[in-house]
């Protein structure tokens, strides 16, 4: 039975994983990091054991994985992109220093890694539609940087070291769990929120701006199965092409209204998230993960937009 930290658990997709990584491998089996400040609560504190780490002190990495025997770790310690630009220096010392001290921990203590990557990894120099898996990343944003950087690093550690490192490039994960955290793509969650609460909502990316999105379920089974990929079948490892949909804003405004008819939608456009935006690719190919680890996303932008309004009715009216 796997041993597991999840460094980053009470984030935007560490909260969903650590409950399921406890559904499928057992409570007292997966342990959630936590930074102060961030002590996990309700079932996450619950179901499973806790410690504080902070990804930033290998000494309180290493007495995780040793004090619970971990042979898996999952680290999810980031800041998302427009927070990134504007504490450049913080995101470069979680992103990085902070993935160091994992691997580092990792090739001493024998441990498997997976650190996410993201379509921000693709700069203006990148096909911007179906953007290969193997192609120029030159992103221009620092939380695009760390994630070039990140995946670099991993693979040298797979092939220096024999470490077991393993990576997805996330599009926008829409959930509607935990808040979001400064991403790009937060728009795609908040105009969920709106739409519920009955409010008039202000896009702050531009019609037309087309960027790949998942589902939080689907992204959090993505994460699962390339750590469970045999490992025979990767001929990549960091980090892997994955996509469920691509949309607009008018897109998902289109779909939510057959279900609100009467929401609506006015822009107000931030030239920082725009900007974000428009360095990056409007999709991405994933049959690389499709080919070798057998990727396939179960949420469609209709069933998305579905589920969403109705589990956040009952979570904002219940």
């Amino acid at each position: 039975m796997k041993k597991i930290l999840v460094i980053g658990s009470t984030g935007q997709i560490g909260s969903e994983l650590t409950v399921e990584l406890r559904k499928r491998y057992g409570g007292s089996n997966v342990v959630a990091g936590y930074i102060p400040g961030a002590r996990p609560q309700g079932e996450m504190a619950e179901s499973g054991p806790s410690a504080t780490v902070d990804i930033t002190n290998e000494q309180q990495v290493a007495e995780a994985v040793s004090r619970y025997g971990v042979d898996t770790i999952y680290n999810l310690a980031a800041l998302l992109s427009a927070v990134a630009e504007a504490k450049p220096l913080l995101a470069w010392t979680i992103g990085i220093g902070g993935l160091f001290n994992v691997l580092e921990v990792a090739r001493e203590m024998q441990c498997a890694v997976f650190t996410p990557s993201s379509i921000g990894a693709f700069g203006p120099g990148a096909p911007k539609v179906k953007t290969p898996q193997d192609t120029v990343r030159n992103p221009l944003t620092m939380y695009g940087v760390t994630k070039v950087t990140g995946e670099l690093l991993s693979d040298y550690y797979h092939r220096k070291y024999g470490v077991d490192t393993r990576s997805v490039r996330f599009p926008g994960l829409i959930s509607y769990v935990a808040p979001p955290g400064g991403g790009t793509t937060d728009y795609a969650v908040d105009i969920f929120y709106a739409a519920v609460r009955g409010e008039k909502f202000s896009c702050p990316i531009a019609a037309g701006t087309f960027m790949d999105m998942m589902y939080m379920p689907d992204g959090i089974e993505a994460a699962i199965k390339i750590m469970e990929a045999d490992p025979a079948r990767l001929k990549h490892r960091n980090a892997f092409n994955v996509t469920a949909m691509s949309f607009d804003p008018e897109i998902i405004y289109d779909r939510i209204r057959k279900h609100v008819p009467a929401f609506e939608m006015e822009y107000r456009v931030d030239p920082l998230r725009q900007g974000i935006a428009d360095s990056w690719p409007d999709s991405l190919d994933d049959t690389c993960a499709r080919e070798e680890w057998d990727w396939s996303p179960r949420y469609d932008l209709d069933a998305m937009a579905q589920d969403m309004l109705e589990k956040l009715r009952i979570k904002l009216n219940g």
